[in-house]
């Protein structure tokens, strides 16, 4: 397969930089624009105003912590967005236990009362499981190409119709190497994580892309799920950063 090609931004970048990245984005010919939603930043405003600036992108979450966002809160924050457009992408946040529960009933709430999809971030296999049986489908991240076209496998014997989303950290510009390998090491040190990296046996600084291999991975993680997405890391997250990256990325796959 050869997956559909995203870019990620965080929620921190603000609603005027998620406007002129999804426009960029848009322009492209990129398929989505995830918004890591993050505490003090709402990932559904920066989508809002990504919305007004486009007509054909797709407005994602990469996700919405049910831990803090109920469904009935996401519903009504995401009622204003183009439900066509709309992925709705969800994960257990803190929760420590009943977590698989818990996110399988909010993304059973969700479908019920959006027509946009809903999405399962997941790291384990009983999340994953829940991603592709109770929701549209699953993001996952972290992950060599090798292991994301098995978990991508997997999901799609368990659901034939569900989507395997993919978060790949990635830079595209040397200056942003530091800031891709502080990412990766802060990730390898939240126990969840560190304990998936144990369990899957790599590192997390084997699971991204760096600028001089930039053609070559993003080739090998578009044959691995159903869309890719590029988690842009940038020196200062700055919107000409952005801007840069999209335009390296467009070059890397034309």
């Amino acid at each position: 397969m050869t997956a559909a090609l995203s870019i990620g931004i965080a929620a921190a970048a603000g609603a005027e930089v998620g406007a002129r990245v999804a426009a960029a984005a848009d322009a492209a010919g990129l398929h989505a624009l995830w918004v890591n939603d993050t505490p003090g930043h709402d990932a559904l405003a920066v989508l809002a105003a990504a919305a007004g600036a486009t007509e054909r992108l797709v407005l994602a979450t990469g996700v919405l912590p049910i831990d803090r966002r109920t469904p009935d809160d996401i519903l009504a924050d995401a009622e204003a967005l183009p439900a066509d457009r709309l992925v709705l992408g969800i994960g257990s946040g803190q929760l420590r236990t009943g977590a698989v529960a818990r996110v399988t009933d909010a993304a059973t709430a969700l479908r019920a009362g959006t027509e946009a999809r809903v999405v399962v971030g997941a790291l384990g296999p009983r999340m994953r499981r829940t991603g592709a049986e109770a929701s549209d489908g699953l993001l996952l991240s972290w992950l060599t190409p090798e292991i994301a076209a098995d978990q991508a496998r997997h999901a799609h014997e368990l659901a034939r119709t569900a989507h395997v989303a993919l978060y790949v950290r990635t830079a595209a510009d040397p200056d942003a190497i530091p800031a891709l390998d502080e990412e990766a090491q802060r990730y390898a040190g939240y126990p969840a994580y560190a304990a998936n990296f144990a369990r899957l046996g790599v590192q997390a600084a084997e699971t991204v892309i760096r600028p001089a291999a930039l053609r070559d991975r993003i080739a090998a993680y578009r044959a691995a799920a159903d869309e890719v997405v590029l988690r842009a890391i940038t020196a200062s997250g700055s919107l000409d950063e952005h801007l840069r990256f999209i335009d390296a990325v467009a070059e890397a796959v034309a």
